[in-house]
Formats: C-alpha cells, sequence, structure tokens
C-alpha cells in the first residue's frame, strides 16, 4: 500500500484519480504548519502540496520512505528542492500549465488599473452616474510594456500586449526573443509605462523591485506583480504608491497572503489586488492537479512519469 499525503486540497477529477488508484492510500492534512512528528509511526511514499503546504526538511526527514514530492502548480518556493534532491527524493510540478490564464489575469489587472475601471464599476453601483465627470483612464495601445522575465507567461503576454498595440521590452538573464526588444534591467525599468513580472522567485529576486528600482520609474507608470510578491519591497512599494513616484500598483500576489486587515497597501485607491486567483480558473485548476497527481502515481508505481514534470531530473542524474 503506497500512503500519498496531501497537504492541501485538489481539484476533484484529480481527487477521484487517487480515489480510484490500486493499492493507495490518501493520508489528507490540510494545514500548511503540519506536524511532522504525527508521521512518525506512518510511511509515507508521496507528497502532495500547492502553494501553501511547506515540504521542509522536518517534513522531509519525518517521511524516510518518501520518494516524491508533486505541487500542483509552478512555482516551488513551497518546497525546499535541494533538500529534497540532497535525499534522492523527485520534485515534481506542472510546468507551462498556468502560463495562459496567468498571462490573461496579467492583462486584466493592467487594462483594469489603467482604465479605472474598479472605481468606475463601483460608483455607478453606488448610483453616482456623474463620477463620468471626473473620470480620469487611459488606454494601453501606444504604451511600453517592460517585461521582467521572458519565460512561458511573459512570452504569452508580450504577445497579447503586441496585439493591443504596445510596443514590447524585455529584460531576462537567460531567455531570448528576436521580436521584442532586450535591454539592460535599468533601462527597462526606466523606459517602460507599465512594468509588469514574470519572475521566479530567487534569493536574486527577492526585492528586486524596491526604494532604488521604484525611484527610477516614470511617475506615471503602473506596476503589475503575478507572480510572486516577495519579489517586491512591499513597504517601499507603499511609499512609492502614497508620494506619487508611481502611479499604480495591480496584483495578484502579496508578501503576506492573505494580507492583514490594517495593510496600509490595501487602503490607497490607486492598488487593486485579487486574491492569488490567476490560476484558480476551472480548466487550469483541474489540469495542474490532475497531470501532478498522475506523474505522482507513476512514480510511486515504478512507471516513468512526464520527463518535462521532473523539476529536479537533472541533479538526480535522469
Amino acid at each position: 500500500m503506497k500512503n500519498i499525503l496531501l497537504l492541501e486540497t485538489v481539484a476533484e477529477d484529480a481527487l477521484q484519480i487517487l480515489q480510484k488508484a490500486s493499492d493507495v492510500r490518501i493520508l489528507a492534512e490540510y494545514d500548511q504548519h503540519y506536524d511532522a512528528g504525527a508521521l512518525s509511526n506512518i510511511q509515507v511514499d508521496a507528497i502532495i502540496t500547492r502553494g501553501k503546504g511547506q515540504v521542509n526538511p522536518a517534513l522531509i526527514d519525518a517521511c524516510p520512505a518518501l520518494q516524491v514530492v508533486g505541487r500542483c502548480g509552478v512555482g516551488l518556493d513551497n518546497i525546499d528542492v535541494a533538500y529534497a534532491t540532497s535525499k534522492g527524493i523527485k520534485v515534481v510540478n506542472a510546468p507551462g500549465s498556468n502560463s495562459q490564464t496567468i498571462a490573461e489575469h496579467t492583462m486584466s489587472l493592467m487594462m483594469a488599473l489603467q482604465r479605472n475601471l474598479y472605481r468606475s464599476i463601483a460608483e455607478v453601483k453606488a448610483g453616482n452616474w456623474a463620477w463620468r465627470n471626473q473620470f480620469e483612464g487611459d488606454e494601453i495601445y501606444g504604451k511600453t510594456l517592460g517585461i521582467l522575465g521572458l519565460g512561458n507567461i511573459g512570452k504569452k503576454v508580450a504577445a497579447m500586449a503586441t496585439a493591443f498595440g504596445m510596443k514590447v521590452i524585455y529584460w531576462d538573464k537567460t531567455a531570448t526573443s528576436a521580436d521584442y526588444i532586450s535591454l539592460p534591467l535599468d533601462e527597462v525599468i526606466a523606459g517602460a509605462d507599465i512594468i509588469t513580472l514574470h519572475l521566479p522567485l530567487f534569493p536574486d529576486t527577492r526585492e528586486l523591485i524596491n526604494a532604488t528600482s521604484l525611484g527610477k520609474m516614470k511617475k506615471t507608470a503602473l506596476l503589475i506583480n503575478t507572480a510572486r510578491g516577495q519579489i517586491i519591497d512591499q513597504k517601499a512599494l507603499f511609499e512609492a504608491l502614497k508620494s506619487g513616484t508611481i502611479a499604480g500598483f495591480a496584483a495578484d500576489v502579496l508578501t503576506e497572503e492573505p494580507p492583514a486587515k490594517d495593510d496600509p497597501l490595501l487602503t490607497l485607491p490607486n492598488v487593486l489586488i485579487t486574491a492569488h486567483v490567476g490560476s484558480l480558473t476551472s480548466r487550469t485548476y483541474t489540469k495542474m492537479c490532475v497531470d501532478t497527481v498522475n506523474n505522482i502515481l507513476a512514480i510511486v508505481s515504478g512507471e516513468k512519469p512526464e520527463e518535462h514534470c521532473v523539476f529536479n531530473r537533472k541533479e538526480l542524474g535522469l
């Protein structure tokens, strides 16, 4: 019997696949602060998480039979990949599965912020049709979009932005594209009318956007973040927005999720925040979970998973 520990809920289709699998028992513990000591008498063969369940050294050490950790998503900052790899444990995720929906969410936030749609809708619902006389907004057509990180998502955003008539410039340490203009980081930050973040969270990208970089942006610039909250120094961001150093901010991610009720960022009129829902469209959420579960089951059954989904395959010699 293979024991699979769920640290978070998964899509119904994925759960049914697990429930129907032969020789599999599901251990459900929906708590991101799971007590690793509770596993001392249980053989855990696989762990499945989404974005909150933390797979840290303590949990890994409590599962000496662990073969694989699966993340139903793309980012892996809630998994200690290096430690898992050092123990010969595979880490699988669903690369590219959310690129379309995150790109769409990015463009939605961008246009809602640029055109001041949220305020416009709220005023009409409040019965204030006359607010149109003081409306301030603009279109994205003709503006320069600066993309930080030209991976799967960044490229889709670039294509969509081009279709809207935007000029695209980008910065990326590794990815290149002949279709868009590659510039040094400081030049992208200083030259863009709108900056959108599509970077993974690594030590060198943590608080990449800080007081210094915010100070280099145009005063009319907008900042969009659908990547990871920790890429931005949120205190510096608040000060920049409050003082008018930049014009607006929209995001699907924050440094702390959910934010504190008294988070000052939420009080600003030039800020739009969604509750990390970019990947939670029905199709994408289901695909991320189903793909990850199928690869988990393949590994614990001694079969081959999809190669591109094994994140640490090179380090494991695969």
